[in-house]
């Protein structure tokens, strides 16, 4: 097994090589305007640290979101080109089953939230049992408007940190946004474990920013 796991759906440009016992390379950067610029370097630094060729690669994991649309689309639109090249699956993941991954690797057990920054004065945001078992979402709301729903439980994530009137019980040492080294550890378990993933499609929860204007005029010629 050797997985390629990246995600774009948060701040974090993040990817990871797993050969089915551990991460054996990961790239980690966080710049929120340059997914696109960053990610395929990235790639090739993990695996020229392998070793490894892309052709190589048994499987791509690639986070689904929920996220921004520009951001997202880079990770899933290049883990897309990947498998066409290669012939390998994508394994979908939420992103924030990642990050609540990370959390009970961190030592979070659980029940707990998981909060993103969704911009616009709003997160998006899932409940877990455990850090293997999401219960709820995800969502994307206003935190005012789920402050009865997390009231009391841990939360983790960039969200949380924004919002620590609403997320009162933020724990220090956990995860603010994705790592595709935990990613990548929760596929192999998946894999191992005969669990399901998602596809390879983006969880937008929301129309992009971008709208036609309203009473937009079709011009076409005579």
């Amino acid at each position: 097994m050797l997985l390629l796991a990246l995600d774009t759906a948060t701040p974090a440009v993040t990817v990871a090589l797993h050969d089915g016992d551990g991460v054996v390379a990961r790239s980690h950067e966080v710049d929120a305007r340059r997914h696109g610029e960053l990610l395929l370097p990235a790639v090739d630094r993990v695996l020229g640290e392998a070793g490894v060729k892309l052709a190589e690669v048994t499987g791509f994991v690639v986070g689904v979101g929920p996220g921004p649309y520009t951001g997202l689309r880079v990770g899933l639109a290049t883990a897309a080109a990947f498998s066409a090249a290669t012939g390998a699956p994508v394994h979908g993941l939420c992103t924030l089953d990642g990050i609540a991954y990370a959390a009970g690797q961190a030592g979070l057990e659980g029940p707990f939230t998981v909060a993103t920054d969704a911009r616009r004065k709003e997160v998006y945001w899932a409940s877990y049992a455990d850090p293997r078992t999401r219960v709820s979402g995800p969502s994307v709301d206003r935190p005012a408007d789920i402050a009865d729903m997390v009231a009391g439980l841990p939360a983790v994530g960039a969200g949380a940190h924004l919002y620590r009137e609403v997320f009162t019980d933020v724990p220090d040492g956990m995860p603010e946004l994705q790592s595709a080294a935990a990613l990548a550890a929760l596929a192999a378990e998946k894999l191992d474990g005969g669990g399901e993933f998602l596809p390879d499609r983006p969880l937008y929860l929301r129309r992009p920013d971008a709208q036609v204007p309203a009473n937009y005029k079709v011009v076409t010629p005579r």
